[in-house]
């Protein structure tokens, strides 16, 4: 995977995630946590949506317990490492 690539993951990623918390994409750094951010456990069902569309991916969140997800939604940077995984398994 290119750099370029891993940027437009990182970039798109914090622009969902930055959406759904009604903030400018700038002010989400990657060690940010969602609750952080404020955005909700909607918001973050939203945000899965939304990452699922925009990357053509499934991704194996249990909304119910995220803890319990495959997906780690700790902090922005694993939520973009997650993403990428997925791409990187879709090939």
């Amino acid at each position: 995977m290119s750099d370029t690539m891993q940027d437009t993951v990182s970039d798109k990623v914090i622009a969902i995630l930055a959406e759904q918390a009604a903030v400018e994409p700038g002010a989400v750094t990657m060690d940010a946590t969602l609750q952080d951010l404020g955005v909700d456990s909607l918001g973050l069902v939203e945000a899965i949506f939304a990452i699922e569309e925009s990357f053509d991916i499934q991704v194996p969140f249990n909304a119910n317990d995220p803890s319990a997800s495959e997906f780690d939604i700790s902090t922005v940077a694993s939520m973009v490492q997650a993403v990428k995984s997925l791409i990187a398994a879709r090939k």
